[in-house]
């Protein structure tokens, strides 16, 4: 999925998005994650399911 059809489905600002891909923020709202979530078709919990967030992998 390009960021343009995530902007399309999500409704995020396509520079938003783009900052976030790029990292240019230190954190996103998670609101923002939300609607992402909502635009990629999964729920908020299946999102931070996912390993990056296991306490191990976030950096201090």
């Amino acid at each position: 999925m390009t960021q343009y059809q995530l902007y399309m489905k999500s409704g995020v600002p396509k520079s938003t998005i783009g900052n976030i891909v790029n990292c240019s923020y230190d954190s996103v709202k998670l609101r923002i994650i939300h609607e992402l979530c909502q635009g990629l078709g999964i729920g908020i919990d299946t999102f931070f399911a996912s390993p990056l967030f296991q306490e191990d992998n976030l950096e201090p």
